[in-house]
């Protein structure tokens, strides 16, 4: 398989770059819809399992090859497999530690928080090159990320960036030395509340489709919610009484 799940992981692994085709989407929705239903898992990380390549996008070679219907078959699943990630209760986090191009950064923005492993590789949108736009969710999650202004001249231009200086232009939210670092970061992640995180994810995907005054009252509605929740009394109890909380996800 080019995409499987296993224990808050999904791998990427079609060598030798990643690319991918309509099967590997579907394997990847299929992985999304895996890591949602693991009870065990509060945070997914979507992983590669190059060492010189996160994923560089679609396969052109197919692209060239198919009849124009048949590629915007493969754009319509991929369009669901990465939608279905902001949909799903459980964060995931792109770990980027190879090249990000085209379609491989639209599925490491599709991610609710991005990382980088600090390396010599490259991120960037460059289907302008190919007389394309980035048509796997980029042209609307790049300039919600970072703004309309810095994300149109990056998909114009096609430019490619570090990951220090994506770092600087919050593409990704950290650059870490090293793995172990970066897993040492995941599992202080992976002991967050489960109800909160979902409850999170909600109000702020939801609520950016939606006018302010009934963002607001989505709001409260989850914070009510979690009000009513074990975790939160759990969380407010432990504070008072200087422990570490354990949150069950009730």
């Amino acid at each position: 398989m080019a995409v499987s799940y296993q224990g808050g992981t999904i791998t990427l692994d079609k060598p030798p770059a990643n690319s991918y085709d309509i099967d590997y989407m579907r394997e990847l929705g299929a992985a999304v819809e895996a890591a949602g239903a693991d009870g065990a898992v509060r945070v997914v990380v979507v992983r590669s399992a190059s060492e010189k390549f996160f994923c560089a996008g679609a396969d052109i070679k197919a692209f060239a090859a198919n009849e124009v219907d048949a590629n915007m078959d493969m754009i319509r699943l991929a369009h669901e497999a990465l939608a279905s990630i902001a949909r799903s209760p459980k964060l995931f986090v792109a770990c980027v530690a190879g090249h990000a191009l085209g379609g491989g950064l639209e599925i490491a923005l599709a991610c609710d928080v991005r990382y980088a492993i600090a390396g010599r590789y490259r991120l960037g949108t460059p289907e302008v090159t190919l007389g394309l736009l980035p048509g796997n969710g980029g042209t609307q999650r790049l300039p919600r990320l970072i703004g309309a202004g810095p994300a149109l001249e990056l998909l114009a231009t096609g430019r490619t960036l570090s990951p220090e200086e994506a770092q600087r232009i919050g593409l990704v939210s950290q650059v870490f030395d090293d793995q172990a670092t970066f897993d040492a970061h995941i599992e202080s992640l992976r002991a967050l509340p489960p109800l909160s995180l979902a409850n999170i994810k909600r109000a702020v995907f939801e609520g950016l489709e939606k006018p302010m005054p009934d963002a607001l009252a989505l709001e409260r509605d989850l914070m009510e919610e979690l009000f009513r929740s074990h975790d939160a009394r759990e969380g407010v109890t432990a504070f008072g009484e200087k422990r570490t909380p354990t949150f069950t996800g009730s």
